[in-house]
Formats: C-alpha cells, sequence, structure tokens
C-alpha cells in the first residue's frame, strides 16, 4: 500500500495544477479552485441553489469492470437528477484492465469519479479527500469516523479512495453469503440424499457420479467443473490451496502468526492442481475452461449444465439470477466449505472488512470536486441508502404494521431480473458508492436479503424444502461461524506499489501462474510432476523474498497503526 516515489508524484501533478490556477488569477490550491467554483453557483449539498432550484451538472465515470449501461428512463437515476441536479455518464471497462489503465495514465485522461485502483493512485490520479470530507461531507466523515486511519495511505496520510463495503452499522444479518466457496448445483445434492460434504476428494465424487447418470442436461452435454482464470478474477484457479487447509483469502499468501509466505509453490497447492489434472482425466473439467473470457463462463453458469466451480458469489450472481428467473432452482448452486481431511476447520466465511481501494476515488480533472463530495455525502444519507438497496416504497417493496420493510412476491421476481433492473435499479453507482450495512435507525437490514422475515418469505418451494433437509436456515449454515479478523487481515488488500519489487515479483508470479497451471491440469497425468517441478523451479527464480516482505512490512504497519 503506496510506494516512496510516489509522493513526488503527486507533488509535480499538485505543484503544476497550482500554477495553472495561478496564472488563470483564482489563486490558492486545489481545495480552494474547488470551492470558489462552486460557490459561484451557490449550491448546497442536495444540488440546490440558495433560492432553492436544483441546478443541473453532469459527473463522469469510469468503472474498472465490465458492465450495462442503465435505461435513459432509468427511474432511479431521474430521481437522483431532480433531487440533486447529478447526471452519470459512466464508462465500463471493456477489455484488458492494465491497457485500458495504461492509456488512460499515459494521457492523463480521467473522469470526475472512478473506481479504486492502485495503479491509479499510484499515478497521482486521484485527489486526497480528507480536507474535503472535514469540511464538505459530515455524512461521510460520520460514516467513516471509526476507519478514518485504516482509510489513509500507509505512505503519504492522504485518503484518496471511498470505501465501498465493510462499514457496519446496529445489528448485522446474515442470510446471503457472497464470499468464496466450491460451489455444487442443488440438485447434485438432493439426488446424494442431501449428503453434508466436508472434504475435496467428496466433492469430485458426487459430482462424477452425476455427470455419468446425466451425461446431459436440457439437452446440452454436463460440464462438471468449470475454473475461472480470466484477467484479475484469477481466484477460481489460484486461490482455493489456502481454503483447503483452513486458511481465510488473504491473496497470493497464508499468514501464521502475522507473518506470510507465498502458497504456490507448496505441497499442499500441488495436491490441488493434482486433483485438478485426474479429474481432467476423467473428464469432469471442461474443455474451454482455460480459454474462455468472463461473459462465456457467465453464459455456462447461466445455461444450468455446469455443476461444479471455485468462485465468489458475487461473481457469478448474475448467472445464478439468470437460473432463478428461468425458474431452475435445482440448478442454483450451494456453496460447500471443502477441506482436505475433516480434522481440518474451514475458514471461508469471514467478517466483514473495510474494503480499502476499492469505492470511489475523485480524479484530479474533476472540475469541481467539492460539488462531487457534496453529491456522495447526500446519497450516504439513510434515505438514499433506502432507495439504493430497497428502492421506491409502494412499487419496490411495501412496510408492514410493524415497520418491517418486505416485498411481494412480484416484486421479489423483478429483483432478479436483469432487464427490468437496468431501469430500475443504479447498481452500477450502488455498487462503488459509500454504503451503510448492516441495519438502519429504524432496525430494517440495509440489504433485502438479509432482511430475516423477508429472506424466509421469499424462498422458493424448493429451496424451503431444500434447507429443511439439511436443518438450516439459510445458505450461509453451510459455513462455520469465522473468527474475528486478524487486525491486518485481509492480506490481499495490500499495496504493492507500481514499479515496486515486490509489484514486479508479484506480477511475474501471477504470470508464471497463469502460464503453467493449466499446463498441469491439463497434461497427461505421467507428465504432471515434470510440469510441476518446471512450474516451481521458475517461481524459485523470481525474487519471492521481496514479495513476501513487502507483505509482512504491512502487516506490522497494519498491527501497529490500526490497533490505536
Amino acid at each position: 500500500m503506496g510506494g516512496r516515489f510516489k509522493p513526488l508524484v503527486r507533488l509535480g501533478i499538485l505543484m503544476a495544477m497550482t500554477f495553472s490556477v495561478v496564472l488563470s488569477g483564482c489563486g490558492g490550491s486545489k481545495d480552494n479552485s474547488a470551492d470558489n467554483g462552486s460557490s459561484s453557483t451557490g449550491q448546497t449539498a442536495t444540488g440546490s441553489s440558495s433560492d432553492g432550484k436544483v441546478e443541473p451538472f453532469n459527473v463522469s465515470v469510469f468503472i474498472g469492470e465490465a458492465g450495462q449501461q442503465p435505461t435513459p428512463d432509468n427511474k432511479i437515476y431521474k430521481k437522483i437528477k431532480d433531487e440533486t441536479g447529478a447526471t452519470f455518464n459512466f464508462e465500463f471497462l471493456a477489455g484488458d484492465i492494465n491497457q485500458k489503465l495504461g492509456v488512460m495514465i499515459a494521457g492523463s485522461d480521467y473522469p470526475d469519479l472512478m473506481t479504486g485502483n492502485t495503479k491509479l493512485t499510484a499515478a497521482g490520479a486521484y485527489i486526497p479527500l480528507e480536507d474535503l470530507i472535514e469540511k464538505y461531507a459530515p455524512n461521510l466523515k460520520k460514516h467513516y469516523e471509526k476507519y478514518w486511519n485504516m482509510m489513509k495511505d500507509p505512505n503519504d496520510g492522504h485518503i484518496y479512495i471511498l470505501p465501498n463495503y465493510g462499514v457496519y452499522n446496529g445489528k448485522l444479518n446474515s442470510t446471503w453469503y457472497s464470499g468464496p466457496a466450491f460451489w455444487v448445483q442443488k440438485d447434485v445434492l438432493a439426488e446424494a440424499g442431501y449428503p453434508k460434504v466436508k472434504t475435496l476428494d467428496e466433492y469430485f465424487d458426487l459430482i462424477a457420479k452425476y455427470k455419468a447418470k446425466h451425461p446431459t442436461i436440457d439437452g446440452s452435454p454436463t460440464i462438471g467443473f468449470e475454473i475461472l482464470n480470466y484477467d484479475w478474477k484469477n481466484w477460481g484457479l489460484f486461490n482455493p490451496p489456502q481454503h483447503l487447509i483452513g486458511h481465510p483469502n488473504d491473496g497470493g499468501v497464508v499468514v501464521n502468526n502475522g507473518v506470510a509466505e507465498i502458497f504456490a509453490d507448496k505441497d499442499y497447492a500441488k495436491k490441488y492442481y493434482q486433483k485438478l489434472n485426474q479429474m481432467n482425466e476423467q473428464g469432469l473439467i471442461d474443455k474451454e475452461t482455460f480459454v474462455q473470457n468472463f461473459d462465456q463462463y457467465l453464459a455456462k453458469l447461466s445455461s444450468g449444465t455446469v455443476l461444479g466451480m471455485f468462485d465468489q458469489h458475487w461473481n457469478f450472481q448474475n448467472a445464478e439470477n439468470s437460473l432463478i428467473t428461468q425458474k431452475k432452482f435445482n440448478r442454483t448452486y450451494v456453496g460447500l466449505p471443502l477441506v482436505y481431511d475433516t480434522s481440518t476447520k474451514d475458514y471461508y466465511r469471514d467478517r466483514a472488512v473495510l474494503n480499502l481501494n476499492n469505492g470511489f476515488g475523485i480524479s484530479v480533472n474533476a472540475k469541481d470536486p467539492v460539488k462531487i463530495i457534496k453529491l456522495l455525502d447526500t446519497l450516504i444519507t439513510e434515505d438514499w441508502q433506502k432507495v439504493f438497496s430497497w428502492g421506491i416504497e409502494g412499487e419496490d417493496y411495501i412496510v408492514n404494521d410493524q415497520g418491517r420493510f418486505m416485498r411481494t412476491q412480484e416484486q421479489r421476481d423483478k429483483q432478479s431480473d436483469g432487464t427490468w433492473k437496468l431501469a430500475n435499479k443504479a447498481d452500477a453507482l450502488f455498487g462503488n458508492l459509500p454504503k451503510i450495512e448492516g441495519s438502519f435507525s429504524d432496525g430494517n437490514s440495509t440489504d433485502a436479503a438479509a432482511q430475516p422475515e423477508e429472506y424466509k418469505a421469499g424462498l422458493n418451494d424448493y429451496d424451503k424444502k431444500f434447507l429443511e433437509a439439511y436443518g438450516y436456515d439459510s445458505y450461509v449454515d453451510f459455513f462455520s461461524e469465522p473468527p474475528e479478523n486478524p487486525i491486518y487481515y485481509p492480506a490481499w488488500s495490500i499495496d504493492l506499489v507500481e514499479g515496486s519489487p515486490a509489484k514486479v515479483a508479484n506480477t511475474k508470479l501471477n504470470d508464471l501462474s497463469t502460464k503453467y497451471l493449466p499446463k498441469a491440469v491439463l497434461a497427461n497425468p505421467s507428465d504432471f510432476d515434470s510440469v510441476w517441478n518446471e512450474y516451481t523451479s521458475q517461481i524459485h527464480k523470481v525474487d519471492v523474498k521481496a514479495y513476501e516482505d513487502k507483505i509482512n512490512e504491512q502487516i506490522k504497519w497494519r498491527i501497529d497503526n490500526w490497533s490505536k
């Protein structure tokens, strides 16, 4: 997190911008310039002028992942425009993220708001936010108050990104699991008599038996196991070994007693990929798994033909929504916290952490940072958060006599309809905004899926029967309760700093894994050991120590500074 030379980059940019402001006669720093620009419109935090009239303004937004444009008549964005004056112009990622960022950085071509990325931080593409928040955003300051020190870049002490997840209030209800797991179609478990599957061997045995009995599903060949290894979403291939030995998701390392080490070259990693190699020999692995992109992966899951995969739930939620819309409830998935042997306790589910380096930052090109921070301050209020999460009262949800938010079945059905959502939700914006999580001040859950009575009422008959067979209240119950997070956690959120030896080593490790792990999985079983040995020998040529040292340095820094 942060680089030793990054302040020099930022200083140069800020000096150049200050000089240009002086020449224009405005004087002062970036903050003063923005303040003067805003005061000329007389706008308040809600986008209204001093005479009560809402004045329109545009906010350009770059979101660093693929997405779809909302419809022109989207009711939530219309409400935002009517009440705050803000119109959003979204640009979603198309193609490779690193290539896109390289072009943006080379041309200093930045929109007003950008989703967090350490490459952009290192390039000095974001402005510091702490003074803007202190002066103009009391709601944001209160929202992040307990996390203020955690949000600061450890190199220069500035806040550049407003984390989009991990700030909790009130009671936390948990009925939906969004994280990593080995996922399996519900029908696989149902047909086997609802077994409690604990180990990797049990998992693949079930899939093999089901596939043998059902070689096709709805007329298409049954796919036993999918592996996503596309762009930055490579955790489907890289991450399973750490979980199989009972560790949480720390990215490319496992941490024992506060000390991190890579696991890519360890015997327990070899054990996993050798298992995949054996499953490939049996025909369980999709033949196209290492040449497909993310959209193709989702399309296969949406078809209902894929029996299992390792992934994070939020990543394939759109595919599952499609299955629900098709009423293929038996083809939706259950997350299983698999381990190598039953003596190991699973550690997939963790407690909420601040989503550092993710969310929105304001770019150095933003014409009016004050107006934007005031807008974000307005959108973190409870009324707006309810609009984002629940929708419009009377249209998207109802309030019962006890003041509890509920939905009719028709309203629930719409929530999983992707076409409807483009016209009636603001997911592209809300997914990256600062947000209240847990409970609102009236006790209602901030997430409709986590509202206990709404969750139970919304279950279809298939899922009610499925959970009853296991004696569970929700699918979260398949996982062990998470312990308290270590203070440093998670290590994957540590910024290795662009151009540093640690970052270079990490990039090389990723490249080697991308190259050799598919080879190992697809190799003739008699050749597996030779491919694996070549892979690990290449790893040992990388400056792994620089990578591990940086991670351990930052773990210590977090323990020393975040404990305050």
